[in-house]
């Protein structure tokens, strides 16, 4: 009877927009602005050609639709930086508590009733209580996107599979430092998440 029930599951749903919540993970100045375009200029030409243009559709799918939109930044929860999880520490990672770094893109700015959680850990479930957050919301699938595929956007994926979530990952609407990590990153995670691109998630939302 389990297996039977079991056989039923199926990552190939249909989108409930007040059960979704589009998720932009580190979409934030430290993790592009001038400095990382001239450094990583594919990057840069990724998120300007491709990305950000991504973005700005899923959430306005997501407002037209009903569906909760939410974003994660790094930052510190206190000026020394405290709290931050022991790699961030020995990694030097400090992203000062509400400053310029820590704040969203202004492109993808959050409305005034978006909820935005700052993390000190690359997993967003392991240093936010999100988890909490999504179940008071009485969310299920979480569309993930953003920054960077292969390090938090992986994290998020994995953790909320493991949590009972649905998790979606946007190909086109993430990004990493090049175009090869990007592909292994998608091939690694991709046994944990369903994967869209845009056009078929913003068709299959509204």
């Amino acid at each position: 009877m389990q297996r039977e029930q079991d056989a039923k599951l199926s990552r190939l749903r249909p989108f409930d927009p007040k059960r979704t919540c589009l998720l932009l993970i580190d979409t934030q100045n430290c993790v592009w602005n001038d400095d990382v375009a001239a450094r990583l200029p594919d990057f840069d030409a990724t998120i300007r050609a491709t990305v950000l243009p991504n973005l700005k559709k899923l959430i306005a799918a997501f407002r037209e639709a009903g569906g909760e939109v939410m974003y994660t930044v790094m930052e510190n929860l206190t000026k020394d930086g405290r709290d931050r999880s022991l790699d961030y520490k020995l990694s030097d990672f400090f992203i000062a508590k509400g400053s310029w770094e820590a704040k969203v893109l202004d492109e993808l700015a959050p409305g005034d009733d978006d909820i935005v959680l700052p993390k000190t850990s690359s997993g967003v479930f392991n240093s936010t209580n999100i988890e909490y957050i999504l179940r008071n919301i009485g969310i299920d699938t979480v569309v993930m996107t953003g920054f960077l595929t292969d390090q938090c956007v992986d994290h998020a994926i994995r953790d909320a599979a493991d949590r009972g979530f649905y998790p979606v990952c946007v190909r086109d609407a993430c990004a990493t430092h090049s175009p090869e990590r990007h592909e292994a990153a998608l091939n690694a995670f991709k046994g944990y998440c369903r994967t869209m691109t845009t056009q078929e998630l913003v068709a299959a939302l509204l």
